[in-house]
């Protein structure tokens, strides 16, 4: 299945089918463990139940976001008057507003690159060069553990066994870390771009990006990680847009405008998780719970099940409900390999683990290189998380294997389980696939090996904070 990735012929779908049809017959005659028919049904059955509860989340996130868009880019409003220059300050901050703000939260809210769409129609018109829009494009997927809703490490934690929010929490230390190379990466591309800014400017860059990160652990911590980017992002794009533009009472009411659907769906959102009656009353109206150490599925306070909701709501708003089947097929064509994938990987990691084989491959490896088995878990994931541009197929290749070696060797197993999560889809920024939309958005076609160059040793410093944590949990252990 590497191979096929790796080649580029195929893409993460038809690779994800053949390490299933790959996995069922070493299951079936070759597994260490017992494992017949029988069992392989139920791993079939338990693959399909992980895919079931993670698909809301993709769907939902790219429907709701088509819908609030609509007619909400500058080719649908030719009419408009161009925007006024800005002088060099304030081009900069529009810049860091769009990679790190408006990106990220464009990338919670529906994944699949969407972020940086959002971030290149802001910038675009800065007279910016191609290559040093595709690396600004490039920036917005630095928090991919809370894209999609979050769909990822709601995945992660399913193979890991363990409550999102935890496995979330465990992964800001890797993230937080690997921001300041991300920082490092814009601050040098800006300075590329002729944006030179004074210390107290890139003190101040700095102490947002902090701010921003504290924001989220907390609702992290208090929200779990489908809504957490969101509701953290969300009053921090208001400020930081009242403090940069002041914009007069029309232009903060154009904007508030725009921006009500996202506030009303984060605002109810947020209510479900917080308020205990809310909570349990939704939680208590259906409850699908077919496998004790799987997750349930509650319609009415699930996340995913709320952004279609919100779609339809705004369909019949509108009158509009051609929109909303055009919106639907268009969130299908752009989901449909991220769903089909999910479920294929959820069901080959099932067969895996419900075989014996993962823990078979944990201990190999455990007896050959005891504690600093972890120690490859960065090169690993990271590498294959690059090649298939998600983290959803390391972890379900690696998570079961991952900690059985913890576990064996005595280490912390939620951090182990966040250092692999984070290797697979914080690498994801060098994907390909990545480098291909953002040339595309920025219309730097054929630049992409000069960008790849641009990258390398920002590259080799993220693999090396990776593999220092590593040593860290071997040590701490």
């Amino acid at each position: 299945m590497i191979g096929a990735i790796a080649s580029g012929r195929v893409n993460t779908t038809v690779a994800a089918l053949l390490g299933l049809f790959a996995a069922m017959p070493i299951a079936l005659f070759a597994a260490p463990a017992p494992f017949a028919l029988a069992q392989l049904g139920v791993a079939l059955e338990r693959g399909l139940w992980i895919g079931w509860i993670i698909t809301p989340y993709i769907l939902g996130g790219l429907l709701f976001w088509q819908m609030a868009a609509q007619g909400r880019t500058p080719a649908d409003n030719p009419d408009s008057p161009p925007p006024a220059p800005l002088d060099p300050l304030a081009s900069r901050r529009l810049r860091f507003f769009a990679c790190f703000l408006v990106g990220p939260f464009a990338e919670a809210a529906t994944g699949f690159g969407v972020g940086m769409l959002g971030t290149v129609l802001l910038i675009r018109p800065l007279g910016l060069k191609p290559r040093e829009l595709m690396v600004f494009a490039l920036l917005s997927q630095t928090l991919i553990p809370w894209g999609a809703m979050g769909s990822g490490t709601m995945l992660a934690s399913a193979y890991a066994r363990m409550q999102p929010a935890q496995l979330a929490l465990y992964s800001m230390v890797p993230v937080a870390l690997l921001m300041g190379v991300w920082m490092a990466l814009y601050w040098r591309t800006a300075t590329r771009a002729g944006l030179t800014a004074p210390a107290a400017e890139l003190a101040r860059e700095a102490g947002w990006m902090a701010a921003s990160l504290a924001l989220l652990a907390a609702a992290t911590a208090l929200l779990g990680p489908e809504t957490a980017l969101l509701a953290a992002y969300g009053p921090l794009i208001v400020l930081r847009f009242l403090a940069d533009r002041r914009p007069d009472r029309g232009q903060t009411w154009q904007a508030a405008r725009r921006a009500l659907p996202y506030i009303a769906l984060i605002a109810w959102l947020v209510a479900t998780r917080l308020l205990p009656g809310l909570n349990r009353g939704l939680a208590s109206m259906a409850e699908f719970k077919p496998y004790a150490d799987l997750p349930a599925w509650m319609p009415f306070l699930h996340a995913g099940s709320w952004l279609i909701a919100g779609a339809v709501a705004m369909a019949a708003w509108q009158r509009r409900p051609g929109a909303l089947r055009a919106q639907a097929r268009a969130a299908w064509m752009t989901g449909r390999h991220a769903v089909m994938s999910v479920f294929l990987f959820a069901m080959m990691a099932e067969v895996l683990a419900g075989a014996g084989i993962s823990r078979a491959y944990a201990d190999g490896l455990f007896s050959s290189l005891r504690d600093w088995t972890i120690l490859i878990t960065p090169l690993l994931a990271g590498t294959f998380g690059i090649l298939a541009n998600s983290g959803n197929a390391p972890n379900s290749l690696f998570m079961s294997s991952q900690l059985s070696l913890a576990l064996q060797a005595g280490l912390n197993v939620p951090a182990a389980a966040a250092l692999l999560h984070v290797s697979g889809t914080s690498m994801g920024i060098f994907s390909p696939v990545r480098m291909s939309i953002a040339a595309g958005l920025a219309h730097g076609r054929g630049q992409e090996r000069g960008v790849y160059v641009l990258l390398l040793p920002f590259a080799l410093a993220a693999f090396g904070i990776l593999l220092s944590l590593a040593l860290l949990v071997i040590l701490s252990g």
